[in-house]
């Protein structure tokens, strides 16, 4: 079962039935909030607002490792991430969509394992997102003729603040293109949960010091809001055209991980 993680100004599939709501605390706390699971086109999957229903959760308190506990724990097998992010460099520019290909983590007061007591888990963490789960969303933006660029490094920082411009200077040094707040831990917890992970990134705005405008959450809202639409059609090709995949190696990544 495939399922949807979004964060600001994503609320949800168009078209889609609502099937059922599951209180899903754990080992870990509670999620983010109630897991819904819908149908569309014959298709069922299960959706998760990151930051709450009510947007009051900020990327650093989000409960990462009872989200994706409750998400493996309902059978989900493939996770498709959706968030807002920043454009480092120019080619980055807001209203692009990015299947991001690399992580850079600069995070660091989170909670960023299953693994903290009992047993030693080095996951390999080369490739971060999935590459099977990333090629099926290109080729479906492909077919839906959505324009998409399909590689991408992402900068996750801590928050809640924005970057500083010397910030972003180092992070374009560094090889960045985008920034934002929530891939990481979660990609990381994915992997170790033995899911299939991609994230589809919207850019809402240039990041501190690319343009010589000032940051609002207005535009963030603004920008991620007009590209509903385009993220609508491409999950919806998406759902169509994802089969589950259990040679995947991401289904066996704790296969030669534990000590």
């Amino acid at each position: 079962m495939t399922g949807i993680i979004a964060g600001s100004g994503f609320s949800g599939l168009d078209g889609s039935e609502l099937i059922d709501k599951m209180s899903c605390e754990n080992m870990f706390g509670k999620p983010s909030g109630r897991l819904e699971k819908y149908g569309y086109n014959g298709k069922e999957f299960i959706f998760l607002s990151r930051h709450g229903n009510d947007h009051s959760i900020p990327p650093h308190k989000v409960n990462y490792r009872a989200n994706i506990k409750a998400l493996k724990d309902s059978g989900v097998t493939d996770i498709i991430s959706i968030s807002a992010v920043g454009g480092i460099t120019n080619e980055f520019a807001p209203g692009k969509i990015i299947i991001a290909d690399q992580i850079i983590d600069f995070t660091r007061s989170r909670q960023n394992t299953f693994f903290d007591e009992q047993q030693v888990v080095h996951i390999d963490f080369t490739e971060p997102y999935c590459a099977r789960l990333r090629s099926v969303l290109i080729d479906a933006a492909d077919k839906a003729g959505i324009q998409v660029l399909n590689s991408g490094v992402y900068v996750a920082v801590e928050g809640p603040r924005l970057e500083t411009s010397a910030e972003i200077a180092m992070f374009r040094n560094q090889g960045g293109n985008i920034v934002g707040m929530t891939a990481m831990p979660e990609a990381a917890l994915v992997r170790e949960a033995e899911i299939c992970y991609t994230g589809v990134y919207v850019v809402t705005n240039h990041a501190a010091g690319v343009a010589h405008s000032r940051l609002t959450t207005d535009e963030v809202i603004s920008t991620m809001k007009a590209s509903t639409d385009t993220i609508n059609i491409l999950l919806s090709k998406v759902l169509g055209m994802l089969l589950s995949d259990d040679q995947c190696q991401c289904r066996s990544a704790l296969k030669e991980a534990r000590m």
